[in-house]
């Protein structure tokens, strides 16, 4: 029976053995003899254009067959080789219904960033991790300590590049200032005095404007809190290198959930703030109101990338905690307990400092 990780496999050139990449390397090393294979091919990080893969129906140019399981618990789902007989699902430990595993063509990636932290950089790194939180309980540390389960798999990503036109309608705000009159009491008589008041002169506006964005990532995973992803970046994109199926030796790839079509949906929303900020300042004076837009996108290009992390579970109290390092990094996100009586005595504290403020003011005012 193979129970496996669901990534590729490939031989040592010297014994026969299984080889596994070596994080932060550019080989494959044999646990056995351990020969250093290298990986070759390396090229340039390419450009896709994305209408081309949009236009040939279910099966366009490009894309390649690959065998797949869903988890049946958290819905992720996993590239898998059918050899494989027993698997797992990496981020729930769920056992995998390998009678449902399915071909289905996919856009194969183009461009990874491999792994660079090994599993003992990642347990430092979650470790100090723990040592910094807030109401964390007393023996939350001696309970990770014992953490050995470290899921080394691959995430895929969407990034979009692309020219953007946007006309628009508007309002440019000009401030001026008027002399009011007004009317108080000091020392006990009335007094009527003077004060400057803003006042804003509203002008029609329209016009349009241009950008390019470079790069702009979406994650194309919905297996994983998005908050959590999210807060693992940024990712060092300059480090990119062209995919090669050996950096995937010995880890497990996510098939993407958001289609190419959905991510660049996504990415039209990330865009979307930046294309505000330069209307208004094409717009002008000290306020701005954007009635209309109407966004054009031209140009536009993907690359459908693997990010590398760790993904791992613990539990405490009979609770169960996921968390994420970022295997470039060593950023860690997750889910962690609270320590109830840390809280309490802390809230006590502080009432307890605001009440001796409050009658030492009252003290001294006597």
């Amino acid at each position: 029976m193979e129970n496996a990780t669901l990534g590729l496999k490939f031989a040592c050139t010297s014994c026969g053995a299984y080889l596994k990449y070596a994080p932060g390397t550019t080989h494959l090393t044999c646990e056995y003899c351990n020969t250093q294979n290298e990986i070759t091919g390396f090229g340039e990080v390419e450009e896709l254009d994305y209408f081309a893969f949009l236009s040939d129906g279910d099966s366009p140019a490009g894309t390649v067959s690959e065998h797949f399981v869903k988890c049946e618990t958290c819905n992720a789902t996993s590239s898998i080789k059918p050899t494989v007989t027993s698997a797992s699902c990496p981020y729930c430990s769920a056992p995998f219904v390998l009678e449902n595993a399915y071909n289905e063509n996919v856009i194969p990636p183009n461009s990874i960033l491999p792994f660079k932290l090994d599993e003992k950089a990642a347990k430092n790194e979650f470790i100090k991790w723990i040592d910094k939180l807030w109401y964390a309980p007393n023996d939350l540390k001696k309970v990770v300590s014992k953490l050995d389960y470290f899921k080394g798999v691959y995430i895929p990503y969407w990034t979009y590049d692309t020219n953007t036109f946007t006309q628009y309608t508007g309002e440019r705000g000009e401030h001026y200032y008027v002399t009011e009159t007004y009317t108080t009491t000091e020392n006990g008589k009335s007094v009527t005095n003077t004060r400057q008041v803003q006042k804003t002169r509203w002008y029609s506006a329209s016009g349009s404007v241009m950008l390019f964005f470079d790069d702009l990532l979406v994650t194309a995973s919905k297996s994983l809190p998005e908050k959590y992803v999210r807060n693992l970046e940024p990712w060092d994109m300059e480090n990119l290198v062209t995919f090669n199926q050996s950096y995937l030796s010995g880890y497990t790839t996510e098939k993407y959930q958001i289609n190419l079509k959905e991510g660049f949906d996504i990415a039209k929303i990330l865009a979307e703030p930046n294309i505000m900020s330069a209307i208004r300042n094409d717009i002008g004076g000290d306020e701005q109101r954007i009635d209309t837009t109407d966004t054009k996108y031209s140009n536009i290009t993907f690359k459908h990338l693997l990010f590398p992390l760790y993904v791992s579970v613990y539990k405490y109290n009979g609770k169960v905690y996921q968390f994420l390092i970022n295997a470039r990094t060593g950023e860690v996100q997750g889910q962690r307990p609270y320590s109830t009586i840390k809280i309490i005595f802390t809230v006590l504290l502080v009432l307890a400092i605001i009440a001796a403020i409050v009658y030492y003011a009252k003290y001294y005012q006597q």
